[in-house]
């Protein structure tokens, strides 16, 4: 039995991802039914979306404490936004909350070699959530 049929008969939802020149994998979303683009990063620890498109997504803004390190940046100040629409595909995610930091470092990075700008980051936390299985073969993964 094929992946895809097994993972399909236990209610998962097919998402495309595209491979990026860079080795990272997109996928398509709607943030709060806008369309946008985020990396798959099973190495970020929580979901973020660019400070530079809050606006973009109607995120309404709320102030952290926490600070933020990862790949290209550390020590980045953040804010939150709770209580969002996440679409990716048919994987439907009501009431969901980013964390908002700078990703002009990402951006800047990627567009080197790939036209694509990054509006947001799908991390561990999103993921686990929703068992995601990544197919890196056939350039998808399935969300429960």
């Amino acid at each position: 039995m094929q992946l895809r049929n097994l993972l399909e008969a236990k209610g998962f939802h097919r998402i495309l991802l595209r491979k990026m020149s860079t080795g990272h994998y997109a996928c398509q979303v709607k943030l709060n039914l806008i369309k946008g683009v985020f990396i798959v990063d099973t190495g970020a620890s929580s979901s973020c979306v660019g400070l530079q498109h809050v606006d973009l997504f109607n995120l309404i803004k709320q102030e952290s404490d926490c600070i933020a390190a990862g790949a290209g940046g550390s020590n980045m100040k953040t804010a939150l936004a709770c209580s969002n629409l996440l679409e990716l595909q048919k994987h439907t995610t009501k009431n969901i909350s980013f964390i908002l930091l700078d990703l002009s470092h990402v951006n800047k990075a990627i567009s080197q070699v790939d036209p694509t700008i990054i509006h947001g980051i799908l991390g561990a936390d999103y993921l686990k959530r929703y068992g995601a299985v990544i197919d890196y073969g056939r350039n998808c993964m399935y969300l429960k």
